[in-house]
């Protein structure tokens, strides 16, 4: 009996090929990728969930103010729960998934067919229960496992990407191959950006043969007709740099571009350009180009005390500016003539390449050494990535109020980045960030020193990382707006009982139990985030606490959502969230005083606040 293991067998239709001299008719051929169970990691990312986030508000960082989350848990849970409510709303997307280099922990996808015989347990679970396997290389699905770990969470993470978003994918030479196949197929050839590759190990790895000391990102659009025009900061150039507006190389001479030969004025420092009438004098349509027409306009400007400046080389050859007239009446007042040129700012952004070898990329400079910095020289994780890569690839087409996602957030470096870019250029992204809580090893440091979870490594970075950021810029303006807090959410199993009885369970206790389906443990705090995610409300939305005839009532996106979770809530409360006219109002079942407020419920909101969307847990 075959229980999910790797069978060797003979493919029939190829053996019959090999041994034919003509082309042997078989099963139709078709440009495909394929791999074992497939089709069950699509049915994974399909399959519903009966799950709940539950806020951690004493591990959080300004909770009732900051817009960027934290959430603990299994990302393909999270994904899922995240589907609703940010649905088209993720402009960016960061993942650094494991490498599959054969040490790597990965998420066992719950199909029959798996076995621990091909997948050895690590002897990790998470809270639930959920197996981490370690892939080897020996492992004889040692490619099938990893694909069907990653396929589920890109499938999900492309629903979550806006029109004009973009994601970045982390990897090495072990997978760059399958996954670029797997985006193909998700993501579309036709949304591919491209291939950045950084050199993230400068000192390589002391591997035979080839050294690798680089790693690879691979960049997709949701909708390349969407999608503006990426720009990375020009880090090889100072401030205040200029160059020459005069062209050289090829298609600088006048007769390549002739439209680019005309005057440009200078005087006390000043670049200014003729008039439009009278630039387009100098191309006739009957003389071609008007050198005498050139000679009068030079007369004119010099007596008036101009420079009149052509774009001709120290040989006496007639060359052409580098931008159009009309680009240059709208952008002289930037100009500068310097040492006998016109000279233009060098740009500040540039379209980025796709090798990015500064140092600034070292993940171990940048990114170990940089996050001991943060623990005072402690070592707490491995390989933590660089922060300037991961600033780098945000930045390309990002700004005010975006939101970016990192669904593998290991030790916390894209939090640090995004609130360095949003301190850089004074805008407001927000995070989400996605981490498995898995347990840190007992003999290691991180442990020793309380780090239980990689969890609680990324947590305390981002805490301390925002510290920094305020102490180091205390003296800049506005600093005190940047916003480093963030919630912490975690998965659990639903706020709702599971109530299972048979037909005969008729006894009044039992069926007085049923009044409650709130599980006893559950806050009314938690029942907010599980009715905001029902309600596609974000999670980060802002929540005031009022009393409202002694019962506390949350306010949510400054009224769009009300609720009230506390018990012997009376009518008075119920007129009270009416008159505040809120677009949701949400009750809990058991929390009504009596029946008669039950019956009354809704009556009271059809004469105060008719359009008012009701909800009873």
């Amino acid at each position: 009996m075959n229980r999910g293991g790797v069978i060797r067998a003979i493919d029939k239709d190829i053996l019959m090929q090999e041994i034919a001299t003509e082309v042997v008719e078989g099963r139709d051929e078709r440009y495909q990728f394929t791999w074992p169970n497939k089709r069950e990691a699509i049915l994974v990312a399909n399959a519903p969930l009966s799950k709940t986030l539950r806020p951690a508000r004493e591990e959080s960082v300004n909770f009732d103010e900051t817009e960027n989350l934290y959430i603990e848990g299994d990302n393909l849970e999270v994904l899922k729960l995240l589907q609703e409510t940010y649905l088209g709303k993720i402009k960016m997307i960061y993942i650094d998934p494991p490498y599959n280099t054969g040490n790597n922990l990965i998420y066992k996808n719950d199909f029959s067919t798996f076995h621990n015989e091909y997948t050895p347990s690590s002897g990790q679970n998470d809270e639930e229960g959920n197996q981490l396997v370690q892939n080897l290389e020996t492992n004889g699905r040692f490619h099938t496992d990893w694909l069907n770990m990653i396929y589920p969470r890109l499938l999900l993470s492309r629903n979550l990407l806006s029109v004009e978003g973009y994601i970045a994918v982390a990897i090495d030479d072990n997978e760059l191959y399958n996954l670029k196949k797997i985006m193909d197929e998700i993501f579309g050839e036709r949304n591919y950006i491209g291939t950045i590759v950084t050199r993230s190990n400068p000192q390589g790895r002391n591997k035979n043969n080839i050294d690798p000391v680089h790693e690879y990102h691979l960049l997709y659009s949701k909708d390349i007709s969407s999608l503006s025009l990426l720009k990375i900061e020009n880090h090889s150039i100072g401030k205040n740099e200029f160059r020459n507006l005069m062209r050289s190389g090829t298609n600088s001479r006048k007769h390549e571009r002739p439209y680019r030969f005309y005057p440009i004025l200078e005087k006390d420092g000043k670049i200014e350009v003729i008039e439009k009438s009278e630039y387009t004098k100098i191309y006739s349509k009957t003389k071609g180009f008007d050198y005498e027409h050139l000679k009068q306009l030079e007369i004119k400007y010099e007596n008036l005390g101009y420079r009149f400046i052509l774009p001709i080389a120290k040989n006496g050859e007639e060359k052409v500016w580098q931008r159009v007239y009309e680009r240059v009446a709208e952008e002289c007042n930037s100009y500068v003539f310097e040492k006998g040129q016109v000279k233009i700012p060098v740009d500040t952004e540039r379209t980025p390449i796709s090798l990015w070898n500064e140092d600034r990329y070292s993940n171990v400079s940048n990114g170990t050494n940089r996050l001991k910095a943060i623990f005072d020289g402690n070592s707490y994780f491995d390989f933590s990535k660089s922060l300037y890569t991961i600033m780098d690839l945000v930045s390309l087409n990002t700004n005010k109020d975006d939101i970016i996602l990192d669904f593998f957030s290991g030790s916390g470096t894209s939090a640090e980045s995004i609130l360095r870019i949003n301190l850089k250029d004074g805008e407001t992204r927000r995070f989400i960030m996605v981490q498995l809580p898995e347990a840190t090893d007992e003999k290691s440091e991180a442990y020793k020193a309380g780090y239980k979870t990689i969890c609680d490594i990324g947590k305390e970075r981002i805490r301390r990382a925002g510290q920094k950021i305020l102490e180091e810029n205390k003296d800049k303006e506005n600093i005190k707006d940047l916003d480093i807090g963030f919630r912490v959410l975690k998965t659990d199993s639903s706020n709702m009982k599971d109530v299972y009885y048979a037909p005969d369970m008729t006894e009044q206790g039992f069926l007085d139990s049923l009044e409650n389906n709130i599980k006893e443990d559950r806050s009314p705090e938690d029942l907010l985030f599980q009715v905001m995610l029902d309600l596609g409300i974000p999670l980060s939305a802002g929540i005031q606490v009022e009393t409202m005839g002694g019962k506390n009532v949350f306010v949510v996106e400054e009224g769009f959502l009300i609720a009230c979770f506390d018990g012997d809530m009376g009518e008075d409360v119920v007129k009270a969230i009416a008159e505040k006219q809120p677009y949701y109002a949400v009750f809990r079942d058991a929390s009504m005083a009596g029946d008669s407020v039950a019956t009354n419920f809704d009556q009271i909101f059809e004469s105060i606040s008719s359009e008012t969307v009701r909800r009873v847990l």
